[in-house]
């Protein structure tokens, strides 16, 4: 059976539990690209002076940007994020979970944080896509 690769039928949800009292659902994702994700570097490695390649596992967190429409409500969600941690001077803990049917995958993310986003929107032609910048502890794969 052909898989559907569209993103388009995606469904991301923000949990903010100090801060919003439900779940958020993202819409209106941006124009030709909705989130990514960096790669994640699992191993570092040492090579002795006579050869021998060393290796260990270490964690990492994994980075990753999500990209939305000037015009998408869910930019005032993360504005409204962004806002509570500058004037109370503290981190908001996100979690999230991604929902991609095409494929039959979730991705769910743990204690995640807000690193950055524009605080407005780049006045291009039309108003330009809004990055927000997360970081996670863990993010898990499941099927579904």
């Amino acid at each position: 059976m052909a898989r559907n690769l569209t993103s388009a039928d995606g469904v991301f949800t923000l949990t903010v539990e100090t801060l919003f009292n439900a779940p958020i659902t993202l819409e209106n994702w941006g124009t030709d690209r909705a989130w990514e994700a960096d790669a994640l570097d699992q191993v570092e490695t040492q090579m002795s002076i006579d050869g021998h390649l060393n290796a260990g596992f270490v964690p990492r967190p994994v980075d990753m940007t999500l990209y939305l429409s000037a015009a998408s409500s869910s930019v005032v969600d993360f504005e409204v994020i962004m806002t509570a941690q500058t004037t109370s001077r503290t981190i908001y803990r996100l979690d999230g979970e991604l929902t991609l049917p095409g494929i039959s995958r979730k991705y769910t993310f743990s204690k995640g944080v807000l690193l950055s986003g524009a605080p407005l929107p780049d006045g291009t032609r039309i108003l330009a896509n809004r990055a927000f910048r997360l970081r996670w502890e863990r993010v898990f794969p499941v099927g579904f």
